[in-house]
């Protein structure tokens, strides 16, 4: 058992009757009543995004987890196969476990959290940022500079990112995974 004072990122709880990762949180110490905390968890069975409210102290059930690194390797569907790197063993998970599935690329390395109690994996968490390459966007215009003006570009997964202007078709770019932001384009 833990408490709310034990609440962070990526941590893995027993709630509702389901199993949920914390994807936000933000501890609040009002200046009248007792402090609490706000909390986004996402069900690792259906994908459903829920917002909590725990009062501080609150007795929480986490669940065990082990991390093992694992390599995508294709989706049939809305099934994504991926191999551990260890041992060469395949698992399939559905795309409700994957935060940001369109930033996936073949051979990607990630990590797969697996509850220890059943072995079943629980959740994808990507690499902080992930390097994918330009295939579609408009050129852009010269002079039309003067402020933070982006465009829309299709990188090679077919997921669509807001890029500067000066970003071109065949550029490789860094986006940071857990927005889904344009970082910076990569020179080789």
């Amino acid at each position: 058992m833990a408490n709310t004072s034990d609440i962070r990122k990526g941590l893995c709880i027993k709630y509702n009757h389901d199993i949920f990762k914390i994807i936000e949180f933000l501890h609040v110490k009002p200046g009248k009543g007792p402090a609490f905390v706000r909390t986004k968890l996402k069900s690792v069975t259906t994908g459903k995004v829920i917002d909590n409210t725990f009062s501080a102290g609150h007795k929480i059930e986490d669940v065990r987890v082990e991390t093992h690194k694992f390599q995508y390797l294709y989706s049939e569907g809305s099934t994504y196969h991926f191999m551990n790197t260890d041992d060469y063993s395949q698992i399939q998970l559905q795309v409700e476990a994957l935060d940001t599935p369109e930033l996936l690329k073949e051979g990607e390395i990630v990590t797969i959290l697996i509850n220890t109690e059943d072995n079943m994996p629980l959740s994808v968490e990507m690499p902080v940022h992930v390097i994918l390459e330009i295939v579609k966007t408009e050129p852009g215009v010269k002079g039309n500079t003067a402020t933070n003006a982006t465009k829309p570009a299709i990188v090679e997964t077919g997921a669509s990112i807001n890029v500067p202007l000066f970003i071109n078709e065949g550029d490789k770019i860094r986006i940071d995974t857990d927005k889904g932001n344009y970082q910076e384009r990569i020179k080789e």
